[in-house]
């Protein structure tokens, strides 16, 4: 999140954690909106990263012996927590959520020297954790025109994911489908053209069935965050944007095996990447000319990502990309010193 102060530069504490209550009330309507299409397994996901966040943070805090009160208070562990359990799978195994989030707060934030010096986003570090070392797991997304994934209660949802099946007995897998995106790249691959693709009953109007409506809840979060001036305008737009001019390029270039913009914008975690993660104020460009770069380029290698790579969406693996980045692009972009005329 970019949060827009002005001067004196150094944001106090209780600005912090202003800022981060502002960010989990912005998506409390999308948790909403992704209960009700994808299940309780959500609620779960969000619980176990939040608590396992909050214990890690504390932890580490005692072990470099710094305030706890005064850390914990800010919230960055938690919307840590919170953003990392909105990206696991509904009814992913409890021990994902828990070493994921672990392993973000850690490594990708106190090794570093906690809040304010991580390089990476660490929710997206604890993400791509996972996804390269359990793809099976990290692929079972629940089917959400499934009448067995709308018939489990919260307690069925629970036993799912600390059990691994479902109460009849079943695999999470019965209620599991390729994700929309999955569902694009490999027909393509395998010559389907997309009209025909999207026929299936994991698509909607314009995106995936149900995550269309999330995406388009958190985009009115991520609205709302842009007029209270908690984010600024230049990484959302920039990453939406280019998004969307290169899925509209290659749309008509060839139709059949390339998806329209509308598609890529409200499927998979466009959205969330664009307001909630691109915008972490540590980890991206802070000048005004590098943040339109930044939120470019994580566009750019998403669509890059989606449509050759490897994975299906590429948001986390873009973030990272450029985080790396992020300190070239502001040595590059700097504002002109007041009364400067050239270097010297």
């Amino acid at each position: 999140m970019t949060a827009a102060v002005g001067s004196p530069f150094i944001t106090p504490a209780g600005r912090v954690s202003a800022v981060m209550r502002q960010v989990l009330y912005a998506l409390v309507p999308a948790t909403a909106v992704y209960v009700y299409w994808f299940g309780w397994g959500v609620l779960i996901n969000l619980m176990l990263a939040s608590v396992t966040a909050v214990v890690a943070e504390a932890l580490m805090l005692w072990v470099r012996r710094r305030p706890l009160g005064l850390f914990l208070a800010d919230g960055s562990a938690l919307v840590t927590g919170v953003l990392l359990g909105l990206a696991l799978p509904p009814l992913a195994p409890w021990w994902l959520a828990v070493l994921g989030t672990a392993f973000a707060i850690v490594a990708a934030k106190h090794l570093y020297g906690g809040l304010g010096f991580n390089p990476f986003n660490p929710a997206m570090v604890g993400f791509v954790l996972l996804l390269i070392s359990f793809p099976k797991d990290m692929s079972m997304w629940p089917d959400p025109v499934s009448p067995q994934l709308h018939a489990l209660g919260f307690l069925d949802a629970w036993h799912a994911v600390f059990a691994g099946y479902l109460p009849g007995g079943a695999g999470v897998d019965a209620v599991s489908s390729a994700t929309p995106l999955d569902a694009v790249r490999t027909g393509v691959g395998l010559g389907h053209a997309v009209d025909a693709i999207r026929k299936g009953d994991v698509f909607g109007l314009f995106g995936g069935t149900g995550s269309e409506w999330v995406n388009l809840a958190l985009l009115g979060g991520g609205l709302w965050l842009l007029w209270r001036r908690i984010v600024s305008w230049h990484i959302p737009v920039a990453l939406l944007a280019t998004l969307a001019l290169l899925a509209g390029a290659f749309h008509l270039l060839s139709p059949e095996r390339y998806a329209d913009p509308a598609f890529h914008l409200l499927t998979g975690a466009s959205v969330l990447g664009a307001f909630f993660i691109a915008t972490d104020p540590v980890s991206a460009a802070t000048t005004p000319r590098g943040r339109l770069l930044y939120g470019a380029g994580i566009g750019a290698f998403t669509y890059i990502i989606r449509t050759w790579g490897g994975y299906p969406d590429g948001i986390a693996f873009a973030v990272l990309l450029m985080n790396l980045a992020a300190p070239t692009i502001d040595a590059y972009t700097r504002p002109r010193l007041f009364g400067q005329v050239g270097s010297s």
